[in-house]
């Protein structure tokens, strides 16, 4: 069960934060351009947390300029959203895999994530919500 009481994540729209659906992140590119992207995130309850990889262009964003916003859509209803607006709080080191092999298992029932190449590194994007808006 998610805990929203001291949360800005509004009880209504909680369950999408249980769910598998994607979260399409936007970050600020270096030229203050927009980038989005989905990702599989989890929720403790008070940040969200997705995974990247060091040589991405959102990690480099985020490591710049932590403003984020992020949206999960409804899979069951694709006019029920929760857009989440918020900072990086901390950037974590995965070196084990542990929380991609996590995600595995939440979005693909696997225990091993095998999309990483040998010598990839990992990292945990945690980012802490500060508003919010919603549809449906």
């Amino acid at each position: 069960m998610i805990d929203t009481d001291n949360s800005v994540i509004p009880a209504s729209h909680a369950d999408l934060l249980d769910s598998t659906a994607l979260a399409h992140v936007a970050t600020i590119g270096p030229n203050g351009e927009p980038q989005s992207n989905p990702v599989w995130f989890n929720w403790d309850g008070q940040h969200i947390r997705f995974s990247q990889t060091t040589t991405r262009q959102k990690y480099r964003n985020v490591q710049r300029e932590p403003r984020i916003a992020l949206s999960i859509v409804d899979p069951e209803n694709p006019y029920r959203y929760l857009e989440v607006r918020g900072a990086v709080e901390r950037i974590e080191p995965d070196p084990d895999k542990t929380f991609i092999n996590t995600m595995a298992k939440k979005y693909l029932d696997q225990n091993v994530y095998a999309g990483s190449p040998p010598g990839e590194e990992r990292i945990v994007v945690v980012v802490r919500p500060e508003r919010t808006s919603t549809m449906g």
